[in-house]
């Protein structure tokens, strides 16, 4: 039996790839890009990239899973994941909501994160799972 997909479904399935196109993520994203941010950790300050929210459920890896390779620091709650090809961060599960991943905006096929004009940054150097 096939299940019919409605239009509304397909609409909240998102492409992300990194820069070499080795790992390919599946986001739903039903209300769009949800807290989009900057963290001003020593990790995230050099990485630089724009990270919002999804949850766990909503992000499939559907291409390189091999490719992928893990980085953690301090804690070792949160899990960043990136490319071993080209080294692009592509997503990470979150420490403070472990429910949830953060993907990095950039990747996001069809969206410039240029374009979401002033984002926020969390206060990573004073995380509340540090104290």
């Amino acid at each position: 039996m096939i299940k019919k997909v409605a239009d509304t479904d397909i609409l909240l399935k998102h492409k992300a790839s990194c820069h070499c196109g080795m790992v390919e993520l599946e986001l739903t994203l039903p209300n769009g890009i949800e807290n989009p941010r900057r963290c001003d950790c020593s990790f995230c300050r050099r990485r630089g990239a724009i990270a919002a929210s999804v949850k766990r459920e909503n992000l499939k890896v559907i291409k390189g899973d091999k490719a992928l390779r893990q980085y953690q620091f301090n804690t070792h709650a949160a899990k960043h994941y990136f490319c071993s090809q080209c080294g692009i961060y592509t997503h990470h599960q979150r420490r403070s909501n472990p429910t949830e991943y953060g993907y990095n905006v950039g990747c996001l096929e069809g969206v410039n994160p240029f374009d979401l004009g002033d984002i926020e940054t969390s206060d990573g150097i004073n995380h509340p799972s540090d104290r």
